[in-house]
């Protein structure tokens, strides 16, 4: 028996069916319990942008999985194989790896969720990942749920796409626009024409690579992408949400 169900995003990547994402960036375990059970295909717990360290991840993991189905993706700080282990380990097993500039990044990656000789992740045989130990067939079947995600952040990334669809154990390849944007000269323009061409250009060579192709965008861009062909789809976010709803309640009532 294991402790979790299959891997249903990872499943949707690989079957090219959209998978609808929601963005958690406030700490709020209360928030992470209701997004699980509202329906999303997939939560996105931020470390690189938000203040979390492994103790909150695991209670995110905890309220996640009592609140519903939806899975939690972690998007990691950096490229780090010992923060994977532990998370691993705490029973995360879906991960955004941000700003992959190279092959060798890419292929660390993969590397930091599979134990040898497939990757550096190190072994305990006692975790939540494994039931405590009662899981006996995890060693043969933990890769099936393990889901990578590397972002495409910047024009060096966009070149490497092809190669990065080289490496087994990719999934997906989400474009951070906004780096992106940045990174060629826009900041703070995702709108720009040729941020614009870059994206879904981008889109179009990874979907090549045989792997999902991801964004995030809250707005009316979200449906355009998702008809390219985009099926990894962060598509709202609680900072959004709540911004948004602020406002907007706010201006109703002062009509």
């Amino acid at each position: 028996m294991t402790l979790y169900p299959p891997n249903q995003l990872k499943r949707k990547l690989s079957a090219g069916e959209p998978a609808l994402g929601y963005w958690l960036s406030l700490n709020s375990l209360a928030g992470t319990e209701m997004a699980a059970g509202a329906g999303w295909d997939w939560l996105l717990l931020d470390m690189e942008h938000s203040i979390h360290d492994v103790e909150s991840v695991e209670s995110h993991v905890l309220a996640a999985h009592h609140g519903g189905e939806a899975e939690l993706v972690v998007r990691l700080p950096s490229i780090d194989p010992v923060l994977v282990k532990q998370l691993l380990d705490g029973g995360v097993r879906s991960f955004m790896f941000p700003f992959v500039q190279t092959i060798e990044e890419a292929r660390l990656a993969v590397e930091s969720t599979r134990y040898p000789p497939w990757g550096v992740r190190g072994f305990s045989g006692t975790t939540r990942a494994n039931r405590y130990g009662r899981d006996t067939d995890y060693l043969k079947t933990y890769g099936d749920e393990v889901c990578v995600i590397v972002q495409i952040e910047t024009p060096q990334a966009v070149a490497n796409i092809a190669a990065y669809g080289t490496v087994e154990g990719i999934d997906a390849m989400l474009i951070g626009a906004n780096d992106l944007a940045a990174n060629m000269g826009h900041l703070g323009d995702t709108r720009h024409p040729e941020v614009v061409r870059t994206v879904e250009a981008a889109g179009q060579a990874i979907r090549a690579t045989g792997r999902a192709a991801g964004f995030q965008f809250f707005d009316e861009r979200a449906a355009h992408l998702l008809r390219q062909g985009f099926t990894l789809a962060a598509v709202g976010g609680d900072l959004h949400t709540m911004s948004v709803g602020m406002a907007q309640r706010l201006s109703d009532l002062r009509r």
